[in-house]
């Protein structure tokens, strides 16, 4: 039988029945009021962090005295706002599972399109970001600057991580070379690593200890890799590069967070080659590029779009070098990949 050909409009009300769906069944699988006030062996409110986030039902961790280092499963109490891994919650502790019923706010979250475009948040309360890339896959810069705007706009400090830098020959990949002086040349902290021959690894877990942080970058450059060099028992599963395609098979499906064994949590995410950030401003998304920043309000049209108006103060500074041209070239892609989703 012939494939049936859909219409974008057929495929977009498939996608929206089969959200509804999943919705339903997450409500459907909550605790309501009257189901909490009947569970007899109810526990009093405690505060924890979630591990795992798996819909109807989320595996937290206890921060109070006597449930410290323990994993619990959890219900979600009806109408809680959604609850992602890393968020900060009140849960009272019951047999088989205990019940989710307040969530504390979030000092950051990260946000990434779901598989029907949705914008929904997969971490949250992060204070470092790692932007994981290699020599292959090829690394692209727009997409690097797409993550540092995620990170500029959260106030969440991020770092750039060079791995398998044992794959590296002299001056065999160039586009590498050049993203590292560009970025260096910003003032981005980059710290080259390898799993295979060990080097950096201890400056990485310096890095990361004392802090929650999240590894962010293009399927296949090794970040599952890294998370069981720097917490063995996580054991993720490792992919290996699609043949021919220089493209990472995806290994991560569900956001978790990890203990490190130096200190430090990290979250790890699923890998994503594309980073929405429809949820920004345009204002956000310019001083998300910092090096632009003391030259903004000096153009000489207040409506100025950075193109090819005359007295524009980013032009000039990129034509004296003050600022990379490629830069100012992806962040007016940033800009035309929104306007086209808007």
């Amino acid at each position: 039988m012939a494939k049936r050909n859909l219409s974008q409009r057929q495929k977009n009300r498939i996608q929206s029945i089969q959200e509804q769906r999943r919705e339903r069944a997450i409500v459907k699988k909550s605790v309501s009021d009257e189901e909490l006030e009947n569970l007899t062996q109810l526990g009093p409110e405690i505060r924890g962090t979630v591990i795992t986030n798996f819909g109807a039902q989320v595996d937290i961790e206890g921060l109070d005295e006597g449930y410290k280092q323990t994993i619990y499963r959890c219900h979600i109490r009806a109408n809680l706002e959604p609850l992602i891994t890393g968020d900060t919650v009140i849960w009272r502790y019951a047999e088989p599972h205990g019940v989710i019923v307040a969530r504390e706010s979030r000092h950051s979250e990260l946000l990434r399109p779901d598989a029907h475009g949705k914008l929904r948040p997969v971490a949250a309360n992060v204070d470092r970001i790692a932007i994981v890339f290699a020599a292959k896959p090829t690394p692209y810069s727009n997409l690097i600057d797409r993550y540092l705007v995620a990170a500029e706009a959260q106030h969440i400090q991020p770092i750039l991580v060079l791995n398998k830098t044992d794959m590296l020959d002299n001056g065999a990949h160039p586009e590498v070379e050049q993203l590292l002086s560009d970025y260096s040349s910003i003032g981005y902290d980059i710290l080259m690593v390898s799993v295979k021959t060990g080097a950096g690894l201890a400056e990485l877990k310096q890095y990361l200890a004392k802090y929650t942080s999240i590894f962010v970058g293009q399927s296949g450059v090794g970040k599952s890799s890294l998370i069981n060099e720097l917490q063995p028992e996580a054991q993720i599963l490792v992919g290996a590069l699609s043949v021919g395609k220089e493209k990472g098979t995806h290994t991560t499906t569900a956001s978790r967070l990890f203990h490190l064994a130096d200190g430090g949590d990290l979250i790890d995410s699923p890998g994503i080659r594309e980073f929405s950030l429809t949820n920004l401003t345009p204002e956000q998304i310019i001083n998300g590029f910092v090096e632009f920043r003391p030259f903004l309000g000096h153009c000489k049209f207040r409506d100025c779009q950075h193109r090819v108006e005359l007295g524009c103060a980013l032009l000039q500074a990129a034509k004296e070098g003050k600022i990379l041209a490629s830069r100012l070239e992806n962040y007016r892609g940033i800009l035309a990949s929104l306007e086209i989703k808007q």
